[in-house]
């Protein structure tokens, strides 16, 4: 049976005037529905080149990324977009939120790009919030928030549209330790309600948290560092 996400055979090259770098190279992986999957590795193993493929951020120079059973590689800029927003959460490290917007104005945005009715954006962005526990900092801009609280943030709003699949790309990396487990128990509680999470990281806590870890060097995955811990689903 096919994963709720397949990358086949993909390789990413980049030319820098006479030289040919391989950010990836003839990368195959398949992450089950449910799972929660770590990718580590040292700076400039081709773990962020692989997220950004998954995600649709980035098209692989050869092979294929399937998600949900669609070719997402193979799709023009707006299908793509369509298909994100409808089935991809990212949480980035630097948060990306919008400075001028409260906590509940960044995660109806996502709501608001998809179409939903105006009357159903508040009460979902508010359940989102709640849920990652910042119900009384809605009003909030993300300057008046922590660094943990931003990072909450950030979840709820890549949750808000319900996705089966989250990505996160070093979503503890600018969090002090506290926080940092604040954010790890959340992707916990995600993988066992099962959401689909692929996550890269370089904290062996935080991949421990995960049912798989991969272990990538020089664009290609080279093993599995931490023992296999059975799925919930």
């Amino acid at each position: 049976m096919p994963g709720l996400i397949e990358v086949k055979n993909a390789s990413r090259v980049y030319t820098m005037g006479t030289r040919t770098l391989y950010a990836l190279r003839d990368v195959s992986l398949q992450i089950e529905r449910g799972e929660f999957v770590a990718v580590v590795g040292p700076s400039g193993s081709g773990k962020s080149t692989l997220l950004n493929l998954v995600g649709g951020i980035d098209k692989p120079t050869r092979g294929e990324v399937w998600v949900d059973g669609t070719r997402i590689d193979a799709m023009d800029e707006n299908a793509l977009a369509k298909f994100r927003r409808n089935h991809i959460g990212i949480v980035f490290q630097f948060f990306q939120l919008l400075p001028t917007l409260t906590a509940l104005e960044n995660v109806t945005l996502p709501m608001e790009l998809r179409g939903d009715a105006g009357k159903l954006r508040r009460p979902r962005a508010e359940q989102m919030l709640a849920r990652v526990g910042l119900g009384a900092r809605m009003t909030q801009l993300p300057g008046e928030l922590s660094g943990g609280e931003q990072q909450r943030v950030a979840i709820a709003r890549a949750l808000v549209n319900d996705p089966p699949i989250l990505l996160a790309d070093e979503p503890t990396g600018n969090l002090d330790s506290a926080n940092a487990e604040g954010i790890i128990t959340i992707l916990r509680e995600l993988a066992d309600a099962g959401k689909t999470i692929l996550l890269i990281t370089h904290e062996a806590n935080l991949a421990r948290a995960a049912h798989r870890t991969i272990l990538m060097r020089d664009g290609e995955i080279v093993g599995q560092p931490f023992p296999i811990v059975a799925a919930k689903h």
